[in-house]
């Protein structure tokens, strides 16, 4: 593990090894640190957990019907990513984040008079929105936001599509 001087583990865990190739030629795949495998489960669990209570939420706002209450979520959802594109200060990322929110914000909107299908829909592409934000890091610092976001998105949309495909009414 340590050889004295300095900790071994990570050179050791980078270092190709033989018959790791598919192809001649190919570089040998390399392994990750353990602590490196440990970056994400926290994030996505929570995700998950939130998204049980994002699908649940109707519940504590009884007084209005299903789908209001999940366009607002998705809205509010979609906005947060303008907070951090101003604390990443970058006048491009600004806009492209507002525009971006605002399309959700449509989407949002749309569903509360359309079909419940669109709240689906809208969270299923925040998801995908997320998942590319946390492949390019467009907007800097929000590294255990995405896969929480994203795990809240698609957990809340696989419920509502189960309600949906099972007759559970949106109309309050």
């Amino acid at each position: 593990m340590t050889n004295g001087t300095h900790d071994t583990r990570v050179a050791d865990a980078l270092t190709p090894r033989q018959g790791l190739t598919s192809h001649p030629g190919q570089q040998p795949v390399t392994s990750l640190p353990r602590g490196k495998l440990h970056a994400l489960p926290a994030p996505v669990i929570w995700g998950a957990v939130w998204g049980v209570i994002q699908a649940a939420s109707p519940l504590g706002l009884w007084w209005l019907e299903p789908k209001t209450v999940y366009a607002l979520a998705l809205a509010l959802i979609a906005a947060v990513y303008i907070g951090f594109s101003v604390a990443d200060g970058r006048g491009h990322v600004i806009a492209a984040e507002t525009i971006v929110a605002g399309s959700f914000v449509i989407i949002a909107a749309m569903s509360v008079s359309g079909s419940a299908w669109l709240l689906v829909a809208g969270l299923a592409g925040h998801g995908l929105k997320d998942l590319w934000q946390h492949r390019t890091q467009f907007v800097r610092n929000t590294r255990w936001w995405p896969p929480f976001c994203a795990t809240v998105d698609w957990v809340a949309a696989g419920i509502l599509t189960t309600a949906l495909l099972t007759g559970v009414s949106f109309h309050g």
